[in-house]
Parts: C-alpha cells; sequence; structure tokens
C-alpha cells in the first residue's frame, strides 16, 4: 500500500491538487506496478510562517523576491 505525504505551502487551488494525486498515482502504476485503489496520498498545507529554508521564514523569503 504506497502511502504519499506531500507538505506544501499554502496556496494550490483544489484542481491543482487534484492533478497531483492522479498524476502521483499514475507514476505508482507506471514506475511500480502499484494498483491505484491501494495508492494513499495526503497533502498538507503549511502557512509561509511555519516553513523556512534558506536562513529565512518564506513568507519573508516572497515579500523579498516581491
Amino acid at each position: 500500500m504506497p502511502y504519499i505525504n506531500l507538505q506544501i505551502t499554502k496556496g494550490a487551488t483544489r484542481e491543482q491538487k487534484a492533478q497531483i494525486v492522479q498524476q502521483f498515482t499514475e507514476t505508482l502504476v507506471t514506475v511500480l506496478g502499484k494498483k491505484p485503489e491501494h495508492t494513499h496520498i495526503v497533502i498538507q498545507e503549511i502557512d509561509e510562517e511555519n516553513w523556512g529554508f534558506a536562513g529565512m521564514l518564506t513568507d519573508n523569503y516572497r515579500k523579498r523576491e516581491g
């Protein structure tokens, strides 16, 4: 039973999430021969203020790029 836990910053649309689930499932079917009905994908959305990289919080990083 494949299980994927995907963490992203908030902002993806429902349609984008559906596409992610569909394409990740297809990849597991194609590459590993897994059954779609046994594949579980969880998308966790994280506030930008709770995600950091390059030494700063994502919300500050995006403000800097803005």
